[in-house]
């Protein structure tokens, strides 16, 4: 390899795409487009970084196993960067796989990472778990260090385990300064500011507050029966019940929590269950029933009593009752969670990650464009929504995750 491309892609290594393409820009041999293709991705232009690295794959003839696979391997990450998740993930396997072979233990570890930050990104928590318990940092450079401990701190967060997260991210930010590339310490600085910052709400005896995420993690580990409405769940220090395919049942849950140690009136009961305003003895009925049903599923952690006006809370081994809540809450607040990393999402991509059609997707993103909470630009394939950050949230808790049930 000539001086040339060793300096540009030692100035890559350190967050210099300008001073790589100052060696390289002009050059259209294989190695030159790989390195342009890496370098525009460092600063942003993701269409032109695509091109540029698919022409360096067809470039690199097939003896240059190891070329390719790296190639792929960046094409990946800006596949990822730029929130395209539908990209061929059996190709990453595969030139992980070329890698491993090959001795390229550095790059092999790259890729698996970008598997490990897919999963963890589109709400498959225990499959990255077990990916990542395969492999070692140890033997890592320090820009692969800090890249483990940021996907630790994210399954961990995801986890609502915050002291792992925060210890990982300390780890995270001692590889980052070792590796001097300022990118991923902006990158690390700006996960940690997300354990500063409100995750969500507790409502518990008509008040109201935000909470941080250790402070969630406590609220959800004491002895209280929480109603969890970020992630549609009832839990106490015992059990956690899962109500998010019973919408009805988790409604009046969470009604009869917001009044406790006080009841609900059977018609707040019926209007917000069934939304209708004018009841008649068929929602009477059907509250009844419901009511037996949130009996049942509730039978280890409280009970539900009916009182001269309507219905109570009683929990059977907890101290309080709180509901905890989103830091938003509207129609489509998962959506809004996803685009507040302040990435250009695709509606497939955002289908896939929230495991919804793209066209309930597609109606959700125009009713939000429509209130100007989100916007687009592009046509066709090439189509990209986003918005600014939620202000003064972090929406970790929006994200979807797997919760145990009995």
């Amino acid at each position: 390899m000539d001086s040339m491309i060793t300096a540009a892609a030692r100035a890559l290594a350190t967050g210099d795409p300008l001073g790589a393409l100052k060696r390289v820009a002009l050059r259209d041999d294989p190695p030159a487009l790989a390195l342009r293709g890496i370098a525009m991705a460092q600063l942003g232009d993701f269409v032109r970084a695509k091109s540029l690295l698919r022409a360096a794959v067809r470039a690199f003839g097939p003896k240059e196993a190891v070329a390719r696979a790296r190639c792929v391997v960046a094409e990946a990450e800006v596949a990822f960067a730029s929130r395209d998740l539908g990209w061929p993930v059996k190709a990453l396997h595969a030139a992980r796989a070329t890698l491993e072979e090959h001795g390229d233990r550095a790059n092999a570890a790259h890729a698996g990472y970008l598997e490990v930050r897919r999963l963890v990104l589109i709400g498959r928590i225990e499959d990255a778990e077990r990916t990542l318990a395969t492999f070692d940092p140890a033997p890592l450079p320090p820009p692969l260090k800090a890249a483990h401990d940021l996907v630790v701190a994210g399954i961990a967060m995801r986890r609502l385990h915050i002291n792992t997260a925060h210890q990982a991210l300390v780890r995270a930010r001692d590889a980052a300064r070792r590796a001097g590339i300022p990118a991923l310490s902006a990158e690390v600085d700006s996960a940690f500011r997300v354990l500063d910052t409100p995750a969500a709400r507790v409502i518990e005896r008509g008040t109201e507050r935000d909470l941080l995420p250790h402070e969630v993690e406590t609220l959800l580990t004491s002895k209280t029966l929480v109603v969890d409405a970020c992630r549609y769940a009832l839990s106490d220090a015992h059990v956690t019940v899962s109500l998010a395919k019973r919408p009805v049942l988790f409604t009046l849950a969470r009604a009869l929590a917001e009044a406790w140690p006080g009841d609900v009136p059977r018609r707040t009961l019926i209007a917000t269950a069934f939304r209708t305003k004018h009841p008649d003895e068929s929602h009477r009925a059907r509250l009844r029933v419901e009511m037996g049903r949130l009996r049942s599923v509730l039978r280890a952690q409280a009970s539900v009593k009916a009182t001269p006006e309507g219905f109570a809370l009683t929990p059977r081994h907890a101290r309080e009752v709180a509901v905890l809540a989103r830091p938003v809450e509207e129609e489509h607040a998962a959506i809004l969670a996803f685009l507040s990393d302040g990435e250009s999402w695709s509606s497939s991509a955002l289908a896939l990650a929230l495991g919804a059609s793209q066209r309930t997707v597609q109606r959700a993103l125009d009713a939000l464009a429509a209130t100007g909470k989100v916007q687009s630009f592009g046509r066709g394939r090439a189509r990209r929504w986003m918005m600014p950050p939620l202000s003064g949230f972090t929406t970790s808790l929006l994200l979807p995750a797997l919760l145990p049930s009995i």
